[in-house]
């Protein structure tokens, strides 16, 4: 249901008290996942603010414009009958991270990259347990086992709702310490956003911005967001 558009059926959405905590529904009837599972999430203001994603739907039922109900979807669909997957992924991400390739140069990106880049690995050391290398350039650094056992250490301790925002966030941002600094609640979904974006905006402030590139900037700001708001909820 979720994969196209298709026309509005329903005259409202609601919820209800479920085993696995708060069904939505739509006319009454539980809403299902592509996979066919119950949409059932662990919290009523989750719940309810699905909910309010397939009540503002005028007309057409638009997938792009239901990022909880999709999110929700992913955690019981993916991540949860694929955690050990997930997590190997997310670790992955943990080798190449973002915060962790610095530019050569011009000065001024460098001096930029350190100043909003660093504070955030430091973090990771001093939270984590995750003393991360930096490098500059692309080419692939090895990176500590000690850290990345302590990130998978992370991960392994979130339940299925905290996985699942770490694992959106870290897909749109590039980086897995973004994701847990955005998980853990040392930055805000905008801020998770700007730090992933730092290249792309110091880039634009000099050659000016594209349509296209707008459109993916706000793509994934709408994703990095949502993980905040599926954060805020459950």
């Amino acid at each position: 249901m979720l994969g196209k558009t298709i026309k509005r059926f329903h005259k409202q959405a609601g919820i209800a008290a479920s085993d696995a905590g708060f069904a939505v529904q739509l006319d009454g009837r539980g809403v299902k996942t592509p996979a066919g599972r119950a949409l059932q999430v662990p919290s009523e203001k989750l719940a309810w603010a699905i909910a309010a994603e397939w009540d503002a739907q005028d007309g057409e039922i638009k997938p792009y414009s239901m990022p909880l109900t999709q999110l929700a979807s992913t955690a019981l669909d993916r991540v949860g009958p694929e955690r050990a997957v997930i997590v190997d992924q997310m670790v992955a991400y943990a080798a190449t991270d973002l915060l962790c390739y610095r530019a050569e140069s011009p000065s001024d990106l460098v001096a930029l990259q350190t100043r909003e880049w660093q504070p955030l690995l430091d973090w990771s050391q001093a939270h984590l347990a995750a003393g991360l290398r930096v490098t500059t350039g692309v080419i692939a650094i090895d990176q500590p086992a000690a850290a990345l056992t302590a990130l998978r250490a992370r991960l392994d301790g979130y339940d299925l709702w905290r996985l699942t925002v770490a694992q959106a966030a870290c897909s749109a941002s590039g980086s897995l310490v973004l994701a847990l600094a955005l998980t853990e609640g040392r930055l805000s979904g905008e801020e998770c956003f700007t730090a992933s974006n730092l290249d792309e905006a110091y880039q634009m402030a000099l050659w000016g911005d594209d349509y296209e590139a707008a459109d993916r900037r706000a793509e994934l700001l709408r994703d990095i967001q949502a993980a905040a708001d599926l954060l805020s909820l459950v």
